[in-house]
């Protein structure tokens, strides 16, 4: 039986864990972290995995929140200009049905459903001169590490050539809340994404956390911008965070503001601030003792949440890696094995989702303000756009090219006429 060690017990790291047990294999996972801890932990993220990725859990039993989870329907894109001013905005349906779990309740879940299906987890953090010394020993047929964050991630060179910031792009801020009025412009429950060209986004996102139903409501502000309210760092009280939250809301999105007389915060652990410089990291790190590790999900694609896919590329990271252990067979995994099972995801999922997120924190060019402006009266742009969320591929097609995008309107307006 093949011995496969993952460092980190977060979406990618968990799901491919789990499913390699399923499929056979002698698993064991390093959590810094025991799921009591993470259950009664802070927020860690946002987080909405669209029909694509979902189905990667369904796949494996590991999409236990199914029924209880709020099912997200759609996409309603507003734009302020000037701020507190609506000056367009789209309702987009989904194809199929969207969810966001707060991640204390589904790592907690997974990393006891690990336990309970005979993987061996180790509650530790692992350091350098550990992995070092096991990938030197030959102690695991393959080690992969999805720790996202910590000293492990700075095993894993920058690529340059895929990584165009230097610094973070947006402030993020979010709270998890109860008590927000429904948004009577689209009944559907849905995703709000909130745009103010130049200063930031407000994204109003359902989902489940501890307490039951909720909603994420979450600022990506421009640095140095007067949304970003966060700039010296996680110091509020989660109150006073709050207060910030709304009162932005106030200033530059009145129609959601209006919907927040009855909010409150969803526990006393339901905030969430910081920012970080979106990168891409070559996929293979060399330690000293002639062993290599193979990066996994945020370790190697750092991309700002502004396109909501963060959680959704861990995902399908997990299941290509999966599929690609599994059609290795019993060959031995080296380097370049490692370095070509990520550039095929890179060229699958990785490289469109990246240059497209990128693309976003960046004024739109004229091309996809039309498109914007067409899917406020034409539902089937609406609809494309929102779908795009759950597969960027798409995009290529139509969204990101200007003459694609002209071609494609023309043919939809034609349609309508």
């Amino acid at each position: 039986m093949r011995k496969i060690l993952i460092v980190g017990a977060g979406q990618a790291g968990l799901q491919l864990g789990l499913s390699l047990r399923a499929e056979g294999y002698d698993v064991t996972i390093a959590s810094p972290r025991t799921a009591e801890e993470i259950r009664s932990g802070g927020i860690t993220s946002t987080q909405v995995l669209f029909g694509p990725a979902l189905a990667t859990e369904r796949a494996y039993g590991l999409d236990h929140w199914a029924e209880s989870a709020p099912g997200i329907r759609g996409l309603r894109l507003s734009l302020a200009a000037p701020p507190g001013t609506l000056a367009l905005a789209l309702n987009g349906e989904l194809d199929e049905t969207a969810s966001s779990v707060d991640q204390r309740i589904a790592f907690a879940r997974w990393l006891t459903d690990a336990q309970d299906q005979g993987i061996e987890v180790i509650h530790q953090p692992v350091t350098p001169a550990e992995l070092d010394t096991w990938t030197a020993e030959g102690r695991y047929d393959l080690v992969v590490v999805a720790a996202g964050k910590g000293d492990l991630t700075g095993l894993f060179t920058r690529d340059a050539a895929r990584s165009p910031y230097a610094e973070p792009q947006r402030g993020l801020a979010v709270a998890y809340v109860h008590g927000l009025a429904p948004d009577p412009a689209f009944p559907e429950t849905h995703v709000g994404f909130n745009a103010i060209p130049g200063l930031g986004e407000l994204f109003v996102i359902p989902l489940l956390t501890l307490s039951g139903p909720a909603h994420a409501l979450f600022w990506e502000a421009v640095p140095g911008g007067p949304l970003d309210r966060w700039a010296s760092g996680p110091s509020a009280t989660p109150a006073e965070h709050l207060a910030v939250t709304l009162e932005l809301a106030r200033e530059y999105l009145p129609w959601v503001h209006e919907r927040t007389a009855g909010v409150e915060l969803a526990d006393a652990r339901a905030t969430l601030s910081g920012r970080y410089t979106p990168t891409v990291r070559h996929p293979v790190a060399h330690l000293p003792g002639g062993g290599f590790v193979l990066g996994l999900g945020d370790v190697l694609i750092a991309n700002d949440p502004i396109t909501g896919q963060g959680s959704n590329t861990a995902a399908k990271a997990a299941a290509h890696y999966l599929r690609a252990i599994l059609d290795h067979g019993d060959r031995p995994f080296d380097a370049e094995w490692a370095t070509a099972t990520f550039e095929t995801f890179w060229s699958a999922h990785g490289e469109i989702v990246t240059g497209w997120t990128n693309a976003m924190l960046q004024p739109l060019p004229p091309h996809i303000q039309q498109i914007l402006g067409a899917a406020a009266s034409l539902p089937p742009v609406a609809r494309r756009f929102a779908n795009g969320f759950a597969d960027p591929n798409d995009f290529a097609s139509w969204l990101l090219d200007p003459s694609s995008a002209e071609a494609y309107l023309t043919e939809v307006a034609t349609a309508a006429a």
